[in-house]
Parts: structure tokens; sequence; C-alpha cells
């Protein structure tokens, strides 16, 4: 296969580096998001060698390409610069909200490997001592508790790279100012607590580690800070003025200015959430609860370290630890459930997975990033049950007595001299888990099933607008076989051909009747999937003139399957000396990923399916 020959030609069909925003791919297909679809001739794409059929959806002009898809990619990004991520476009669907957690979803999914490997780790930390397998004292431990750590302590510098990705800016500039704002010695001092500023400009101390907003709201601005210094600096200059002052400006801004808002906003909200507090316990605790996996995301929950980290039975954390308890158990609940109702593996094994980190270790990043922020519908569920939970801590007055991140295995965080307490806990664990696990059932996801997913079985006798049934019984034969070359050669599209053993033609699924030949020797169908479908009864048969043929359905009528559709006296054809086989071909066959014929199969009824489209 020429794959540098097609990747030219595809290439030059959609546009050129000039039309094209992003390219990646899937499974089996090029993935091109365009400027402008219009300036593209679809047909003229389909015909170039080893392009299947094509696609448009989500904003993405989809090209089919098979199996091979990575070798083609591999020669098309070699004709342009292309990013790995698609760029918002001007017009951008969805409001506010919805594009702000589309770009987060998309900068932190390549994270989610490194979140769920780190999760497990926790996961281990916590099981392991418990049946006695490791020790919490031992070295082991220590050098495993920062494996576990380390992916969401570094999160800044791998977003900044996806970041960077994303808003087009140079990924080791986008990286460095990530890595300024966790150096050792900026943490060191914000520890030490004095006062510090760069150029007199006062820089707000606070840590960034495991933040996701600062850096990616950094980030966006470094696209218009390098824009405006590529602009202004001579190109004989460029090479080492335009880092220098990338990384001067950015690395002021991002301390003095884009990173204290998150501390800022925090304060604010704590200040906001204690007073309500004290006006309404109960309401303060049903939103904290409700809103934990958006504050999280945003690092602002730091704001009330000074509330949960000296927890203890003389200073019981009545607020912060109790709403983490619903929102840690909703995410994992939300992301199991995900996890049963998803039709894609990736994702159900993706799902299961982050679950498991946010039930036992209350690592929620995997669940959050990964599946309920990404299909929104599981967040909404995790939050209303995160509302209710925090709303009924509130009223029996839930404390924990102790700094862990909550869990199910951290419950004992919550045994103190009142034994209702520990109670009201497993309550509250339950009734998250239970709650947020039926409301996201009941809400569902917008999953987009993979159309190179293998068809699976249906029941027997039922319409499946993606496999074919029988139009006629008889014996079944390769197309190959079939006595003519426009069929055995396939010039019409893939199918096989049956020899009938039944004078009766039926509807192989639902659909309608596109075309009936004058002469009867030929039915055009389309099923409600868009599938084309010719039952050409015999060979050489229009000769015939429609004697021996007797149409029961006309063009543009409703058929449902094994809806009568022809009747054939087959044996006064074969006394006229023609060949009665019958080809079932898919005439738009190079709209699907393959067309292919139930594996050894040598008689077909009409309740069994003799094609599967792909």
């Amino acid at each position: 296969m020429d794959y540098k020959t097609t990747a030219k030609q595809i290439f030059e069909q959609v546009g050129g580096q000039e039309n094209i925003r992003s390219a990646t791919h899937c499974m089996t297909r090029l993935r091109l998001i365009l400027k402008d679809e219009g300036r593209v001739n679809d047909d003229q794409v389909k015909k170039i060698p080893g392009v299947m059929g094509v696609m448009k959806k989500g904003g993405q002009y989809q090209i089919i390409m098979g199996n091979d898809v990575a070798n083609y990619y591999r020669e098309l990004s070699k004709l342009g610069n292309f990013a790995l991520a698609a760029e918002e476009s001007s017009e951008a669907k969805g409001n506010l909200f919805e594009r702000f957690v589309d770009v987060i979803s998309s900068c932190m999914s390549p994270l989610i490997p490194a979140m769920l490997g780190g999760g497990m780790i926790k996961v281990l930390l916590i099981v392991l001592p418990l049946i006695g397998v490791l020790s919490a004292d031992s070295q082991t431990f220590a050098v495993l508790s920062f494996f576990g750590d380390a992916p969401f302590y570094f999160m800044p510098i791998m977003l900044a790279y996806t970041a960077a990705q994303k808003f087009k800016v140079t990924p080791m500039l986008a990286v460095t100012i990530a890595g300024i704002m966790l150096h050792p010695n900026f943490t060191a001092l914000v520890a030490e607590g004095s006062p510090l500023s760069v150029f007199g400009l006062p820089i707000t101390l606070a840590s960034y580690g495991s933040s996701v907003i600062p850096i990616l709201i950094m980030v966006w601005l470094m696209k218009y800070i390098e824009g405006a210094f590529n602009k202004v600096i001579p190109a004989v200059m460029k090479s080492f003025t335009q880092p220098l002052l990338v990384i001067l400006v950015s690395g002021v801004i991002a301390l003095v200015v884009v990173g204290p808002l998150g501390t800022f906003a925090g304060q604010g909200l704590s200040a906001a959430i204690v007073w309500v507090q004290g006006k309404a316990g109960w309401l303060a605790l049903g939103l904290m609860a409700a809103f934990m996996p958006l504050i999280v995301m945003t690092g602002m929950h730091w704001a009330f370290a000074p509330i949960f980290l000296i927890a203890s039975p003389a200073t019981p954390d009545i607020l912060i630890l109790p709403a983490m308890l619903a929102a840690n158990l909703a995410q994992g609940a939300a992301a199991l459930a995900v996890s049963v109702k998803a039709k894609d593996k990736n994702l159900k094994q993706v799902a299961l997975a982050s679950g498991i980190s946010a039930l036992l270790a209350g690592v929620t990043e995997p669940a959050l990033y990964g599946v309920t922020l990404k299909y929104k519908r599981p967040l909404y569920a995790a939050m209303i049950s995160g509302a209710i939970c925090g709303v009924y801590m509130g009223f029996t007055g839930l404390e924990s007595y102790a700094f862990a991140v909550p869990s199910l295995v951290a419950l004992p965080q919550f045994i103190g001299e009142n034994s209702g307490n520990i109670i009201n806990a497993c309550i509250v664990a339950a009734a998250s888990i239970i709650l947020t696990f039926v409301l996201t059932w009941i809400f569902g996801i917008e999953e987009d099933t993979p159309a190179d997913e293998t068809i699976l079985e249906v029941p027997t006798g039922s319409s499946d607008p993606k496999r074919v049934f029988a139009p006629v019984k008889g014996e079944v034969i390769p197309l190959e076989q079939v006595n003519d070359s426009a069929f055995s050669k396939k010039m019409m599209g893939e199918g096989i051909a049956i020899i009938p053993s039944d004078d009766m033609i039926r509807a192989p699924f639902d659909g309608t009747v596109t075309a009936i030949f004058p002469t009867k020797h030929a039915i055009g169908l389309t099923s409600d999937a868009g599938l084309e479908l010719l039952i050409h009864v015999g060979i050489d048969t229009v000769e015939l003139a429609g004697q021996h043929f007797e149409a029961l359905v006309s063009a543009d009528e409703r058929i449902t399957v094994g809806q009568p559709l022809l009747k054939v006296d087959f044996a006064a054809i074969k006394e006229a000396g023609y060949d009665t086989v019958t080809p079932i071909v898919v005439t738009n066959s190079d709209h699907f990923i393959d067309v292919v014929a139930k594996d050894e199969m040598k008689t077909a009824n009409y309740d069994e399916a003799v094609l599967y489209v792909v």
C-alpha cells in the first residue's frame, strides 16, 4: 500500500495546511478538524486509494482508512504542522461552562494513565498495611508514597505540555513556566511565610502542586504573549531573545497575577462558606459537598487547610472532610456506574479503575477528569447526590476527628466518643454510593460508540440496521463465484450470493424500496441506517422481460424485515436456461469500514443474518 501517495492526495483534497486546523486518528479513521468543510469534495476524497468512506460528526471530518490508519497518519503528519488536540473554532458550540469543561477535559485526558497509576498506588498503600504485607513505617512505604503523589503534585507540568498543544504555545516554554510555579526554592520560600516580591511586585505565597486552573489560564495567556513578541522581535535576534522575554514576562504574570487568583477565590469562598455555616450549617455542607469536585479542580480547597489539617477529637472538622466524604464516594460511584453502563471497552476499564481509586483511596482526579467531567451527566449526578448527603450531614452534625482523605478505607477518621457519628458516616457513605450510582444510571452518558466496533449478535428474527438477513432460502456462495464479472469482481460492492431453494424474496431489514426494475429481476432497498442493498435475482434474467416474476411491493414503499417483496418461479427460470444464483450486494460499501459474510455459512434461512456491516 502506497501510504505516502494516499496521504498526499488526502492532504490536497481537504485543502492542505491552510484548511486543516488539526489532525489525529483513532483505530480506523483520520479525524480532521477543518476550517471550511465546504471546500472539500467528498466524492473526490472517497475515490482516493485506501479511503473506505467519509463521515462528518462532532465537528470532525472523518476519513475511514481501516486498520492501517496509523501509517496513513504518519505520512500525513509529515506534510504539515498539525496539533494533537483540536483548536477551538470561533463557532464553537455550547455555553461558556461547557466550552470551559471541554478545554479541561481535552487537556486532562492524556494525563489519565498517570493519575490512574498514582491513584492505584495510593490504594495499595492503604490496603497493604491493613493486611500486614507492608509496614507504614518502612522505607518502601515512604518511597512508594511519593511514587503515588508524583502524578498529582506535578500535574501542572504535565498540563502545561498538553495545554501548549491545545493553545499552540511552544511546549517547553509552557513546561518551564509550570516548573517555576513548582520549583523547590519557591516552595521553600512559601513555607517560610516571609513576604516575597519580584521587581517590586508582591508574590502571593501559594502552593501550586496538584492545581489545574492556574496553569491552564497561564498557557492560554502565553499564546498571546508569544504572538506579541514574535511580531516585534527581529528575526536575527528571535532565537535567543524571544524565549528569554517569554519566560520572564510569563513567569512574573504567573506568580503575581494568575497564580494567586485561585488563592484569592479560595479565600473568598472560604469566608462565604464559613458565613453560611454560621447561619445554616446544613446549607453550607450541602453546597460544599455539591461543589467539592469543582473546588478541588481549581485547587481552592487548600484555602480551607487551616480547618481540616488540624482535625482532632478536640477540634473536629464539621465542614470540609465530611463534605469530601460524600463528594469523593459520589465520584467513585459515578465512575463505577459508567463502567457498567458504557459500551466502549476502554472507557469501561478506565471508569472501573477510577471508581476504585476514588472509593478506596479518596483519589478522585482520575474519575473527575477521565469520566464524570468529560461526560458531564455523571458529574451532575454526583453533585446532586453530594448536595443531598451534605444536607443530611448538616442536620446530624457529622464530625471528622482526624485528617485523612475521606474514603471507604478512611472511615475510622469519623470514630469518636459519640458512637452515632460513625453510624452517620456509614449512612452517608452508603447513601452517596447508591444514590449517585442510580442517578448516573438514569441520566446515562452520551457515549460516542465507535463505528468500527464489531456488531454483536441479536436475537434471531429481529431487525438490526447493521446486519442483513437472508432475502431468500438457499445455498450461500461467495460473490467471487458468481458467473458475472460485475459481481464477482465486486464492482457493485461487497456481498454474497444465494442459490435459491424457495420462490419468495423477502425484505432483509427494515427500510424502503428504493427502486424496482420494470423487468422485476432486481430490486434496490435502503435500510433505516442508510445501507443500500441490491438483490439481483438470477444472471441475465433481464432478458426475460419480467416473465416468471411477480412484484409484491412498489418503489418508495416502506418495508419491514421478512416482508415478501417478489415472487419468483425459479423452476421456470431454470427451464428457460438461466442461472438462478442471486447476488446480494451492498452498493454503498465504501460508506462502511467493512461488509463481511457470516463465517462458515453454507445455507441460509429467512431468519438468519448473512451479512454484517462494520
